[in-house]
């Protein structure tokens, strides 16, 4: 059987995505050069002037918490307290993954891929500026960890796309199968679940 229009549509979205990923790593490059930092065993080095000027924009924290509006300050406990289930989430999805993607023969997502936690390096933030970057960083991190395992695990156990369109498929997604197309899924089944360990 031939590729479908769909298939064509998702070769073409692949491609479009390796394109804007080289050019996306082209310009972090132009970044570094811009602002003066390099990246050295995945820690962030500013050059020595270039940290000073940051400096000098960095808001001290009793301004900062003074001009804060009531509700900032209202809503952080709320904001905080989520750190309990998400640690909670990191810790459940990694032992998942290092249980069942072993027995599996799926490989194994690494963590530091997904949660980047540098913004505290920066001079211009004060302290309640960097626990929130770390706290962000995290987060979202976590949570792009978690959509990987949860994808992977997709791809596995239930390689076929949703009837109607998602608003942000994971990567795997491209290589399901077709809704309703049951000759398809079971004779791919086994090539797209071994198509995870390459």
């Amino acid at each position: 059987m031939g590729r479908s229009v769909l298939e064509d549509l998702q070769a073409r979205l692949s491609a479009t995505r390796q394109e804007i990923e080289s050019e996306f790593e082209t310009e972090l490059a132009e970044q570094r050069e811009r602002f003066r930092y390099t990246l050295h065993r995945g820690k962030v080095r500013f050059e020595r002037d270039i940290r000073e000027l940051q400096r000098r924009y960095r808001v001290g924290l009793v301004k900062y918490i003074v001009g804060a509006p009531l509700g900032f300050i209202l809503s952080a406990p709320l904001i905080y307290g989520l750190i309990v289930p998400l640690v909670f989430l990191d810790a459940a999805v990694t032992l998942y993954q290092h249980v069942c993607f072993r027995i599996y023969g799926i490989p194994l997502v690494r963590r530091r891929d997904h949660i980047i936690v540098d913004r505290q390096h920066l001079a211009y933030l004060n302290g309640i500026e960097k626990l929130n970057c770390v706290y962000c960083g995290y987060a979202n991190g976590l949570i792009a960890y978690v959509r990987e395992i949860a994808g992977r695990t997709e791809q596995y156990w239930c390689p076929i796309k949703h009837a109607r369109r998602s608003a942000d498929p994971h990567d795997h997604f491209e290589a399901f199968v077709d809704y309703g197309d049951a000759e398809t899924y079971r004779a791919n089944l086994k090539q797209i679940r071994g198509d995870l360990k390459r």
